[in-house]
């Protein structure tokens, strides 16, 4: 396994080892999760380094599974190796999806560049046009090389919806948990709250890739939990982790001032994926749900917070989303607007 010790490949190796696989999980690093069985042999890899996964491999394996293929090359790097590969489990993303008028994750940022999607979004759904300029077009370009491949190399891509659980380096659940930890009792939510983004447990991937590595094949399918919550319905949820009541502002439509009521599920319209094909294929079941897998996210959470700096504990989201994530002065000069204008 490439990739072990990330969030998803730390529960994809303790599926595998469970389900009787010999795993080696391999990853920079070298790491090992405490979680793992004793029979996990964990080495250290870097895949870009010349030679070193062919190395690696050896005389080959049954299953690959790669939880960081993100381009062409890497494509390649596989489909080079196919003779030694018995099958492989890549994962993808949503964000590889565009709506009817083109839009996608890729022009969030563009004037109406918010994409509206069928709900449920089948995998038939039209994709962006493979290429290298963002993580969207990379990623089918990833997924149109290795099915290129066909039965010399078959491979499951499984497009990830918003990934959490334990060990996530951009987990969006941190938006309500520290402000939570901080004592905030009110929020504000744009969009009227009502925003979904689908969301899939670490566990919930682990299942998928579990399943496809008993049933080789070439194919693509979703990967999200059983339910796709509101960002109201999260952060209430997480409220009650915490034993914490808060006051929910709620705004109709977009951001009313700079970040203020943007969270990292935020968008104009709903993103929910549909799982028929995952149960179909491959016969799955999800292992946990939402709200179910809550706890333990927000117990990890609160401890990578303890005596850190948000900026210092996950530096990506802070690449990702910027310090408006939790601009408190701009908040609160707007809540405080809020209550005058309805005096």
């Amino acid at each position: 396994m490439l990739g072990a010790t990330g969030q998803i490949g730390r529960a994809a190796v303790r599926a595998l080892a469970a389900d009787g696989w010999e795993v080696t999980a391999a990853s920079r690093g070298g790491g090992r999760d405490e979680e793992w069985d004793a029979g996990v042999r964990a080495v250290a890899l870097d895949r870009d380094e010349q030679g070193a996964l062919e190395r690696a491999l050896g005389d080959g394996c049954d299953v690959l599974v790669d939880m960081v293929a993100f381009d062409g090359a890497h494509a390649r790097q596989l489909t080079g190796l196919a003779g030694r590969i018995g099958s492989a489990v890549v994962i993808s993303s949503g964000a590889v999806y565009e709506d009817e008028r083109g839009r996608s994750f890729d022009t969030q940022g563009e004037p109406d560049g918010s994409p509206r999607y069928p709900v449920p979004l089948p995998e038939s759904r039209a994709t962006v046009a493979p290429g290298d300029a963002t993580y969207g077009t990379r990623k089918v370009l990833l997924e149109r090389e290795l099915l290129a491949a066909g039965e010399a190399l078959p491979v499951t891509l499984l497009r990830a919806g918003a990934v959490h659980g334990p060990y996530c380096r951009t987990p969006r659940e941190l938006y309500v948990v520290k402000r939570l930890l901080d004592g905030r009792r009110r929020r504000v939510l744009a969009y009227g709250g009502e925003s979904r983004f689908h969301p899939v447990h670490v566990s919930n991937v682990a299942e998928l890739i579990r399943l496809a590595a008993h049933r080789p094949g070439s194919r693509v399918l979703n990967a999200a939990d059983p339910e796709a919550p509101t960002v109201a319905e999260i952060a209430s949820a997480i409220d009650a982790v915490l034993g914490r009541e808060t006051e929910t502002v709620l705004v109709d439509g977009a951001p009313p001032e700079g970040h203020v009521g943007e969270t990292p599920w935020s968008g104009a319209h709903p993103i929910v994926y549909d799982m028929t094909a995952a149960g179909e294929q491959l016969g799955y079941r999800p292992v946990t749900g939402y709200v179910e897998s809550l706890p333990q996210t927000v117990e990890w959470l609160a401890g990578e917070l303890a005596g850190r700096d948000w900026r210092e504990a996950f530096p990506k989201m802070l690449r990702n989303y910027g310090d408006g994530l939790f601009d408190y002065t701009a908040e609160d000069a707007w809540l405080e607007a809020y209550d005058r204008d309805r005096r």
